[in-house]
């Protein structure tokens, strides 16, 4: 499996908000934004389709597999 990298802490912070907005508008805890953010989480593609929505960023400039 190729590399994984994630790109939503710069795009949350475009958005200027928290973590825990975050989790609390895709339904998640902080907790899994931070571990998204570190690259040690694998979203399942529900929850990057609601992330990307909320942030309004395309699923592949968030999420990246190479």
């Amino acid at each position: 499996m190729g590399e994984f990298t994630c790109n939503l802490k710069k795009y949350r912070l475009l958005k200027d908000i928290t973590q825990e907005q975050l989790g609390e508008m895709v339904g998640v805890r902080r907790e899994t934004i931070m571990r998204l953010e570190a690259g040690k989480y694998n979203p399942s593609l529900k929850l990057a389709v609601d992330i990307s929505r909320a942030v309004a960023v395309p699923i592949e400039d968030i999420f990246v597999f190479e």
